[in-house]
């Protein structure tokens, strides 16, 4: 989002924030190893000496499963497999290695889904799955179906310690191509929620609000975004205690 000029009938010249979106670095080289996605991106890099023909990366959003699915697309040349896509893949004899992203909220065919894990346990193909919640809490109808998932190793993608944080948050900066302040970074770090979807969400609104105002970055920004999103969160609280106390 960059701004624009515009004339307002009353005030004369505006300038107002146009999202002209980014696009997030997927490179192998620019994924953030840490202590909480170590293994996962140990698994990915030893890709074809898995001992399985499966893998699921289970994490919250933005939490870089869609990262490692690019670096095991790059050096696999796997399929990305989508809701549409799944029929004809799993109808065909290939044998390529297969990326099916958010498994658990995209609502995949079954029966097809079924196919490919089979492909997968029987080593025609290789598969990885990602997806947010553990596989007890994905809608799936089948038996078979959750049965097969089960049997993939699952590795998990977790945000451990402020460094791990902190770095996320330059990742993000950059893909945004904004320089921060490193003591930006750690006044927020120690205030919000620690999550990496927190982490994403508290990068946007402070892009917006910096480009809003036409300044960089700064500590008064942040304490601005921090506010903002616990005043959020609280509403989001509210409303989940309205609902479970409706009568």
């Amino acid at each position: 989002m960059r701004p624009v000029t515009m004339l307002h009938p009353d005030h004369g010249p505006r300038q107002l924030p146009l999202d002209l979106g980014h696009e997030p670095s997927h490179a192998e080289d620019d994924f953030l190893v840490g202590a909480g996605n170590a293994m996962a991106h140990a698994r990915i890099l030893a890709w074809p000496h898995w001992p399985d023909g499966m893998t699921l990366l289970i994490g919250p959003a933005a939490s870089g499963k869609s990262h490692l699915g690019r670096i095991f697309c790059e050096r696999s040349k796997a399929l990305v497999v989508t809701p549409a896509t799944i029929s004809p893949i799993a109808s065909a004899a290939g044998q390529e290695a297969l990326l099916i992203e958010d498994v658990d909220r995209l609502g995949y065919d079954e029966h097809h889904l079924f196919h490919l894990l089979n492909q997968a346990m029987r080593g025609s193909r290789t598969l990885l799955l990602t997806a947010r919640q553990e596989v007890a809490h994905w809608p799936l109808r089948t038996d078979d179906v959750r049965s097969r998932v089960r049997r993939a190793p699952v590795f998990r993608l977790e945000v451990s310690d402020d460094i791990e944080l902190s770095q996320m948050f330059v990742k993000l900066f950059g893909d945004r191509q904004i320089k921060v302040d490193p003591k930006v970074i750690g006044y927020v770090v120690t205030r919000m929620e620690r999550s990496s979807e927190e982490a994403a969400s508290l990068v946007e609104l402070m892009d917006r609000l910096a480009l809003a105002k036409g300044s960089a970055i700064t500590r008064t920004i942040a304490s601005e975004a921090l506010a903002l999103r616990q005043q959020a969160h609280g509403l989001d609280r509210q409303q989940d205690w309205d609902a479970e106390t409706d009568e």
